[in-house]
């Protein structure tokens, strides 16, 4: 069950030859007792659910459209502010579950019980997948009677659809108090992407989920909607420099110390040259004295691809854009905290927006980042 101090092991391995290598919250006011809560503009809703490992669950519910955020946390116990060490242990009555923000208007309540079940094992009463005991069942906690009655009538709904073949356990109780979890945990998908993607596979859950949905797929979580695409290769031969065209298209390197973002401070966002998709910002960058720029996460995690990368004899994860396909860097583990991670990328690879742009180039919803 001490699944979070298991995992740092798997990262031996890792061969890192320097010479040889190339390369946010939103802040919403207190909610009332109906889970709902009020930013400037709209009003934001709150759906409170446990999984088993908050890492995967709060990782699901962040991919889908109308989410704002997901925090990570404990409830359904009677102490006050427990700890990770007291829930993991079960003795504290708590079981590891998030909170989901949401728009009410972009992604209804029902819809997010859709995603829960096709996202947990409803007929195990122990535990989820890998983690066993009570802390890690599966259960619903709804803020208001609304909730209640859609959340009944969905598990009623997937118990006569014959999708299992045993009874659905899942509890549905009343919501009464939320505590988030350290801060360590909060977005470990994307602070700790290779450690959780090591646990999240070790732990058989989207092998079960792929087995159960696999007829129709109901298991995918609709992606958020993207602007971002790659142009046509006689586009991206007029559009990028030949630099820029064998970096990305290619998998090249430009020199160290020699290139456009190594030395850049300015507060701002850097994109892909080729789609135009956010990938990290100047928040999270820092000086690794290799003479690329470095990152120690991503902006938007879901625009991260990594893949093994063999090309100089030792293992390596490259990094590539989601949406643009373009050669990036790559990833180590030897960056410093608060993840460990260096993102050593390619300023050929990046355009950089800087904040006072934001608005006027698309990218408004970053703009509270830098206040």
């Amino acid at each position: 069950m001490m699944k979070k101090y298991r995992v740092a092991g798997m990262l031996t391995g890792f061969i890192i030859l320097l010479n040889l290598i190339g390369c946010q919250d939103t802040d919403i006011s207190q909610k009332d007792e109906r889970g709902q809560m009020s930013d400037k503009s709209n009003t934001i809703s709150i759906a409170t659910v446990a999984g088993g490992c908050f890492w995967c669950v709060e990782a699901d519910f962040e991919k889908i459209p109308g989410v704002v955020k997901v925090i990570s946390g404990y409830t359904g116990g009677q102490k006050e502010r427990p700890t990770y060490e007291e829930v993991s242990a079960g003795t504290s009555g708590h079981v590891e579950a998030v909170q989901i923000y949401y728009d009410p208007s972009r992604i209804s309540y029902r819809q997010l019980m859709d995603a829960f079940w096709q996202h947990v094992d409803p007929t195990d009463p122990d535990g989820q997948f890998a983690d066993r005991g009570p802390q890690y069942r599966s259960m619903i906690f709804y803020h208001d009677d609304e909730q209640k009655k859609i959340a009944e009538s969905s598990r009623q709904a997937l118990a006569e659809s014959g999708r299992f073949d045993r009874p659905i356990v899942t509890e549905i109780v009343r919501f009464t108090k939320f505590y988030e979890a350290e801060d360590y945990h909060q977005n470990y998908y994307n602070v700790h992407g290779i450690r959780y993607k090591y646990y999240r596979y070790g732990s058989g859950r989207d092998q079960f989920l792929k087995k159960i949905w696999a007829n129709d797929g109901a298991n995918q979580i609709p992606a958020k909607e993207s602007r971002y695409s790659k142009p046509d290769e006689e586009t991206l031969k007029k559009r990028l420099s030949p630099l820029q065209y064998e970096v990305t298209q290619n998998g090249g390197t430009e020199p160290a110390f020699q290139n456009k973002y190594w030395g850049h401070k300015r507060d701002g966002i850097y994109v892909d040259i080729v789609s135009g998709e956010p990938l990290f910002s100047s928040l999270d960058k820092y000086d690794s004295e290799t003479g690329w720029p470095s990152f120690t996460q991503p902006l938007e995690a879901d625009h991260i691809v990594e893949k093994a990368d063999w090309r100089l004899f030792m293992a390596r994860t490259e990094v590539r854009s989601r949406y643009g396909d373009s050669h990036l860097g790559h990833v180590f583990p030897d960056g410093p905290p608060p993840t460990g991670l260096r993102y050593c990328i390619n300023s050929a690879a990046l355009r950089f927006i800087p904040r006072e742009d934001l608005e006027k180039e698309g990218f408004g919803q970053y703009t509270s980042l830098f206040k």
